[in-house]
């Protein structure tokens, strides 16, 4: 037997299936996401619905569903689509990038880029679409469509990940009808070709999952963002860098999240590319290798970069530095070296601030982290142990997989 699961991310859109009996990933398909929308505003980040759903069910359609016990399904958290009556899509995503309402921030007391107030800055702005009775996360439209729901069923990873949220009660803050309906734990949303499919998880939960961490465990993800995650019994409050995220059965994430994260990287490579260009060579090829090979030999560097650069899930005006430069480090590779020792040192900060300390593994998971052997030897510097990189490169789908198998 086997089970399914599909993580859409923010840039990849990625389906697995794995045999249960040996925990094989037999298959692997993927596509990338391609859904952003130009805007020449520059907090604005937004994707086109109908190009996900169309990139999401080409990859589905490239799994065989013989033997097929179970589906799960993750995504990307904070964004929401607005539907209609129908169970239909009437809005683009707005997702966890997007900028809009940091006015609104302290009213709510969620961050910019969370559902709530991306929602109360849309209807403050006329900007909620006519025909729209309730919005939900991108990859509860997908369950929707793969399961015939006309309306959206949230589960608490993701309904906390809106804002106005009370983890301790599960439930919204608000009376606002255009909030999704909630569950909690493991529950099937429907049926896909008479298969069950599960309620969706927040990626960040199913990366959890997916990577194997246990309840003694620090999960280290770098991607597009990244994260610092450990789990616990009780919904622990630690400030305002750090978050409770709900799990399942009772089961809490401890999570602070690194807004640039794996993007810190890949704004480096571009100003190198920027550079190279201005000198009158060809600015359109990959220097990530490149910046590999300087970061053989330059093992560490005194410079002292902060990547906060698009701030904090706390204040959003933060901005980022680089400090202590001199004429002995003001180099390229020096820049390379600040660039990523600043990235791991982000991240061990954040689990500094969870004060609550783990006796299990430093598990290392994304693309981030894997392809970047300098960022696993700061990590293991600044952690004090080796890190322990998952065998799976698509941890989130496997979480989703593998809670799907949970479901009844």
């Amino acid at each position: 037997m086997y089970s399914i699961g599909i993580d859409i991310g923010t840039t990849k859109i990625c389906a697995v299936l794995r045999d249960i009996d040996t925990g094989e990933i037999v298959k692997t398909e993927h596509a990338d996401n391609g859904a952003f929308i130009p805007s020449e505003k520059e907090w604005e980040k937004v994707q086109r619905v109908q190009t996900i759903v169309s990139r999401a069910f080409d990859v589905i359609g490239r799994i065989p569903l013989e033997n097929v016990r179970s589906i799960g399904v993750t995504g990307q958290m904070h964004g929401i689509v607005y539907i209609d009556k129908n169970g239909k899509a009437v809005s683009d995503l707005y997702t966890w990038q997007d900028g809009r309402g940091a006015e609104y921030s302290a009213l709510l007391g969620s961050p910019t880029g969370y559902g709530s107030v991306t929602h109360f800055y849309n209807k403050e702005h006329g900007l909620v679409p006519d025909e729209a009775v309730s919005f939900c996360a991108i990859h509860d439209y997908i369950v929707m469509l793969l399961t015939g729901r006309e309306k959206p069923l949230t589960h608490s990873s993701d309904a906390a990940s809106f804002g106005c949220y009370d983890i301790e009660k599960n439930a919204f803050t608000t009376d606002d009808p255009f909030y999704p309906e909630i569950t909690v734990g493991r529950k099937i949303a429907g049926y896909y070709k008479n298969i069950p499919v599960s309620v969706a998880i927040g990626d960040n939960q199913a990366g959890f999952i997916g990577s194997g961490c246990g309840e003694d465990d620090v999960l280290v993800n770098v991607g597009t963002g990244a994260q610092v995650s450990m789990m616990t019994d009780l919904p622990l409050k630690r400030g305002n860098l750090i978050e409770t995220r709900p799990l399942y059965d009772d089961k809490y994430i401890l999570a602070g999240i690194s807004l640039c994260g794996g993007r810190s990287f890949a704004l480096l490579e571009k100003f190198f590319r920027d550079t190279v260009y201005l000198a009158g060579f060809d600015g359109s090829r990959s220097l990530f290798d490149t910046i590999d090979r300087m970061l053989e030999y330059k093992e560490d560097t005194t410079l002292e970069f902060d990547n906060r650069f698009d701030g904090t899930r706390a204040d959003s005006s933060i901005r980022g530095s680089i400090s202590n430069i001199s004429t002995e480090n003001f180099t390229p590779a020096d820049f390379a070296a600040g660039c990523v020792k600043g990235m791991a040192k982000e991240l061990y900060d954040l689990y500094e601030k969870m004060d609550f300390r783990k006796t299990g593994r430093i598990i290392g998971s994304g693309n981030g982290i894997r392809k970047n052997k300098a960022l696993i030897r700061y990590l293991e510097s600044y952690f004090g142990m080796p890190i322990v990189i998952t065998e799976n490169s698509e941890e989130a789908a496997l979480g989703a997989a593998l809670f799907g198998e949970m479901c009844e």
